[in-house]
């Protein structure tokens, strides 16, 4: 196949990228993604991490909290960095550190939106119930070291912009704009998302003073610039991956849920790096060579929680014995919970 033939691939997926999935599934994405980092502060979230908190606490916050976050496993570890040296322990560390780049808003909803709904709540699960697992492995076998580390955390200054009802219906509004993505036919589209789009920029303005907006406007921009460039990178050469890589051989390592498939998947999800949503035209591609269910989630957890550059600097932040740990588990429990999912449910 000749260069320009596939750079004719790689653009014709760009182009049915664009006009299949932006529009109704990523710009209401990028703006809620936005309204949420504007609006809620990121250290009166990490504070519940400290050890001073409930288990129950800190390990459901640590678990749940990349839902509030656009971050891939290179741009989670200045904040993972940041909680562990000021006194969270290992475990709610380490679950943060995986769950975040896993379960934010825009990957979940982005992977049921491309690979199927099953496989994007099979990824939130898995993800929610690996981190609480690996963070609490991690606390067991650490526990001594943990136990002679400072654990206070300083508590951050929480500055309220609106009432907390006003804040959380505004949000409920972005968040059912992102699920009519959803929505099949163009009609229902107009009559469900059309009154939610006026009622949104109405209550925006009512309840935002111009300094909020900004603010807002500024934060999705900026998660714009960095993700959606990227992911059009991911979706032109998913579609020259889709020209080039013979069926037979995904077939071959991938292509059913043995041991040794999902734990190829899980291998070579955290030997590669994935900007944030890069990972699922990746992955979709591959489902279309043959890569079944099970190895295809094993790669979207594995996958966003480690990169070769992700695990040069865990190590540098918790030292070799500790990194390894983390990074063994994250494959082991990766492995399994593709081997469970796609034996059992898909089964």
């Amino acid at each position: 196949m000749t260069i320009e033939a596939l750079l004719m691939a790689g653009f014709e997926s760009v182009k049915e990228y664009l006009a299949l999935h932006v529009l109704l599934c990523l710009v209401p994405a990028f703006f809620l993604a936005g309204a949420i980092a504007s609006l809620f502060s990121r250290e009166s979230m990490l504070r519940y991490f400290g050890a001073d908190a409930s288990k129950y606490i800190s390990y459901s916050v640590a678990s749940v909290s990349g839902v509030l976050l656009a971050v891939c496993s290179c741009t989670v570890l200045p904040l993972f960095a940041g909680i562990y040296k000021r006194g969270a322990g290992i475990g709610p560390a380490t679950t943060f550190l995986f769950s975040a780049p896993a379960i934010n808003l825009l990957a979940i909803v982005y992977t049921a939106k491309i690979l199927g709904f099953d496989i994007g709540a099979a990824r939130a699960v898995a993800a929610v119930s690996m981190s609480i697992v690996i963070g609490l492995v991690m606390a067991m076998v650490f526990r001594r070291e943990d136990e002679v580390k400072i654990r206070a955390i300083a508590s951050a200054v929480e500055n309220e912009i609106n009432p907390a009802h006003q804040t959380g219906l505004f949000l409920l509004l972005l968040v059912l704009l992102v699920l009519g993505g959803i929505i099949d036919t163009w009609m229902w589209r107009g009559i469900v998302l059309g009154p939610l789009v006026i009622l949104t920029v109405y209550v925006s303005r009512k309840w935002l003073d111009d300094e909020q907006i900004h603010d807002w406007m500024h934060e999705t921009w900026d998660l714009t610039k960095k993700i959606f460039p990227l992911l059009l990178v991911g979706v032109f050469f998913a579609g020259i991956i889709l020209q080039i890589l013979p069926s037979d051989h995904v077939v071959r390592f991938v292509g059913d849920n043995s041991i040794q498939s999902n734990l190829v998947a899980s291998i070579a999800g955290a030997l590669m790096y994935f900007a944030t949503l890069t990972e699922v035209p990746i992955i979709s591609s591959l489902m279309k060579l043959g890569m079944e269910t099970g190895p295809v989630l094993s790669m979207l957890l594995a996958g966003p929680a480690l990169s070769l550059p992700n695990m040069i600097v865990i190590n540098r932040v918790l030292g070799f014995k500790k990194a390894m740990t983390y990074i063994t588990l994250t494959v082991i429990m990766a492995t399994i919970a593709g081997l469970v999912v796609g034996n059992i449910i898909w089964r």
